[in-house]
C-alpha cells in the first residue's frame, strides 16, 4: 500500500512512473505477447536506478543464484524480459511519455515547500540549461544522431541532449527536469544545434515554469539575440555567461563606459579560512548584446576575484535582464555562477557517478535510444527525492556510504534495499 503521508517514497515514487507507463503504445499486435509494457518499461528502469552498466543480465543472474531479482522485488515485476525485447519494444515509445513523471515530482515538492530556499535573485527558481553528449563514437551511428566533419575528413557522430536542472548556490543537489534532445529536425536542412533545442524547450514549458517565476541559466553559446529574446518572450529572466571574444559590440561598449567612468564598481573582502580574497564587481545597467538598432540591450556585471598579491584566480561576466545594483550584483553573479552546477553536479554525476550515460545500451530505429536517457535521468531525480525524503534510503545510504558501494550492496544483497530503504 502507498503510503499518504510521504509522497516521496520509493513506492510512491514508482507508482507515478507505473501510471504513465499504462499509456505507452505497444507495437505488438499478434495474440501470443506473454510481457506486458508494465513490466517491459519498469525493467527498463530498474536497470538504470540500480546503475548496472550491463543490460539487466544483473537480473538474470540473481534469478539463477537467487530464485527472484530485485526488479521483481522492488518494482512488482511479474516476468522479466530479455534485454533484446525491452530494447526492441521501447524503441516506438517516445521520451516525452516519460515527462508527466518530472513534471509531477516537480509540483508535489514544490506544492509541499521543498524548493522554498532554491528561491534565488528577486525571488526566482534558477533553472540551468546546458547541453551535452551521451554518445560519442567515430564508427557507431544512426539516422537520429549528430553529425560532426572534421577539417582532416573524419567524421565524430553523436547524440546530444540539453538536460535542464534546478539549481541554487551553495546547494550540491540538482533537480532534474524535462530533457530536450539534439537530433535532426522534420523539414530543416540544417542540423540542429542546443541553442535550437533550447528554444524548443522553452516553448513546451514555458506554461508550467514561467508563472512560478524563473531566472534562466546558461553558458555563453546561449548569450545572443535571438536566444535571449525567446527567453523573454517565454516569460523568463535570463542570467547567461557572456564573454568578450563572443560580444564584440557589447564590449567595445563596455570598453568606451570604462574610459569614461561609465561602470559602476564594488569590492568586497573574505577571508577563506586560508587567505583573503578580493571580490571586484563591475556592473552597467543598458548595453548593446550586438550591433543594431533593434538590439536587445542587457544589463552586463563582471567579478574578477584576486589574491593579496593581485593574482587573479577567478573571472567571469554575464548579462541579464535583471536590474543591477549595489545591493544585488554579489547576489546575481552568485546565481550566474551556480549554472555551472548542471555540469558538475548534473553532467558529469551522470557519466562518472554510476549511472553510465555515455554508455550505449542500443540506438534503436526511432525513440530507443532517447527513451533510456530519460529513464537513466528519471532514476537520477528518484535517487536525489529519495535522499531528501526517505529516512529509510538515507539509513542504508548512511551506512553504505557512496552511490557506487550502495548499489553494489543493493544487488548482492536482495532484500537490504526493500526491507530497509523503500518498503512502505
Amino acid at each position: 500500500m502507498i503510503s499518504t503521508e510521504n509522497p516521496f517514497t520509493f513506492d510512491s515514487l514508482v507508482e507515478q512512473l507505473r501510471r504513465v507507463i499504462c499509456d505507452f503504445p505497444d507495437k505488438r499486435t499478434g495474440k501470443k505477447v506473454h510481457y506486458n509494457m508494465c513490466d517491459i518499461a519498469l525493467s527498463a528502469f530498474s536497470l538504470f536506478f540500480t546503475q548496472n552498466p550491463s543490460f539487466l543480465q544483473f537480473q538474470r543472474d540473481m534469478e539463477k543464484t537467487k530464485g527472484k531479482s530485485n526488479a521483481q522485488s522492488l518494482f512488482q515485476i511479474d516476468k522479466v524480459p530479455s534485454d533484446n525485447h525491452i530494447r526492441d519494444i521501447m524503441d516506438v515509445v517516445k521520451p516525452e511519455l516519460v515527462y508527466p513523471v518530472f513534471n509531477q515530482v516537480f509540483n508535489s515538492m514544490n506544492k509541499h515547500g521543498h524548493f522554498d530556499n532554491y528561491r534565488c535573485v528577486k525571488g526566482d527558481f534558477l533553472i540551468a540549461l546546458d547541453g551535452t553528449d551521451y554518445h560519442n563514437s567515430k564508427h557507431i551511428h544512426c539516422e537520429n544522431g549528430n553529425i560532426t566533419n572534421h577539417r582532416n575528413g573524419t567524421k565524430t557522430y553523436s547524440h546530444k541532449a540539453i538536460l535542464p536542472v534546478l539549481v541554487a548556490p551553495g546547494k550540491d543537489t540538482v533537480i532534474s527536469l524535462e530533457p530536450e534532445f539534439i537530433i535532426p529536425q522534420d523539414g530543416h536542412n540544417k542540423p540542429d544545434c542546443e541553442p535550437e533545442a533550447v528554444k524548443r524547450w522553452l516553448t513546451k514549458y514555458s506554461e508550467h515554469y514561467s508563472p512560478l517565476g524563473v531566472t534562466l541559466l546558461g553558458d555563453d553559446l546561449f548569450c545572443d539575440q535571438p536566444i535571449g529574446l525567446a527567453i523573454k518572450d517565454a516569460g523568463f529572466n535570463f542570467i547567461l555567461v557572456g564573454l568578450p571574444d563572443s560580444h564584440k559590440t557589447l564590449y567595445s561598449f563596455l570598453d568606451f563606459l570604462s574610459q569614461n567612468k561609465g561602470i559602476r564598481e564594488y569590492t568586497n573582502q573574505r577571508w577563506t579560512g586560508r587567505e583573503r580574497l578580493t571580490d571586484t564587481y563591475r556592473f552597467v545597467n543598458e548595453v548593446p548584446i550586438r550591433d543594431g538598432q533593434d538590439a536587445l540591450m542587457v544589463n552586463w556585471c563582471e567579478i574578477t576575484t584576486t589574491k593579496a598579491d593581485g593574482t587573479i584566480v577567478y573571472q567571469n561576466a554575464f548579462a541579464t535582464n535583471h536590474s543591477i545594483t549595489e545591493d544585488n550584483v554579489m547576489e546575481i553573479v552568485a546565481d550566474g555562477r551556480s549554472g555551472f552546477q548542471t555540469e558538475n553536479e548534473n553532467h558529469k554525476t551522470l557519466k562518472t557517478k554510476g549511472y553510465h550515460l555515455e554508455h550505449n545500451f542500443g540506438h534503436g530505429k526511432k525513440h530507443r535510444a532517447k527513451m533510456l536517457v530519460t529513464l537513466n535521468v528519471l532514476a537520477f531525480l528518484f535517487h536525489t527525492v529519495l535522499s531528501f525524503f526517505d529516512h529509510r534510503y538515507q539509513q542504508v545510504r548512511q551506512v553504505l556510504g557512496a552511490r557506487k558501494t550502495f548499489f553494489d550492496a543493493y544487488i548482492n544483497t536482495i532484500y537490504v534495499f526493500f526491507q530497509l530503504g523503500c518498503s512502505s
